[in-house]
């Protein structure tokens, strides 16, 4: 069976869904950020801080190339795994990439006391960051085959509508 991929920018919810998604349909839950920890044995910030965001992004790449040759898989990839055009056709060739979105407000809320975001963390306004980097992806984010936003909808409720989507294309 195809994978159901969860793409979207940080704090849009993508494991929280994710893992809910996965145990309602009785399939493996993959976090890809998760997966890149486990096999480099550090942390994404450290690995940004360490060895840049071109290293991360090179073991995303590897991570998602993996998971992709799977089956049966709801997967939570991180916010920029869509910048990588060979990872979202790796994505497609065995998934339904679904997107989660959030206003700029939301996210701000969901992740200002996080310390574990790279992309967001240092000077400057964090708001006005997250703002940057949602309009600069935006076209990358459009690659999803459907779309929910999590700020008007709870974690139920997105698995609700997703699983009806699913469902209405035959996939589940």
């Amino acid at each position: 069976m195809k994978n159901i991929v969860l793409i979207g920018f940080m704090g849009t919810g993508k494991s929280a869904v994710g893992r809910r998604l996965a145990a309602h349909l009785g399939r493996e839950f993959v976090d890809t950020d998760e997966e890149i920890e486990r096999v480099t044995g550090k942390t994404i910030p450290q690995i940004f801080a360490r060895d840049g965001e071109i290293r991360f992004r090179s073991e995303e790449a590897l991570v998602v190339k993996k998971v992709a040759a799977r089956d049966n898989l709801v997967v939570a990839t991180g916010g920029g795994v869509v910048l990588n055009p060979e990872n979202v056709r790796a994505l497609q060739q065995n998934g339904v990439l679904i997107g989660l979105v959030a206003e700029p407000g939301v996210i701000y809320q969901r992740v200002k006391r996080k310390r574990n975001r790279p992309l967001l963390n240092g000077p400057g306004d964090m708001l006005a960051r997250i703002k940057e980097l949602l309009a600069a992806r935006a076209d990358a984010y459009a690659v999803a085959e459907f779309t929910v936003d999590t700020g008007r909808h709870t974690i139920d409720e997105a698995v609700e509508m997703i699983i009806a989507y699913l469902k209405e294309r035959g996939i589940v």
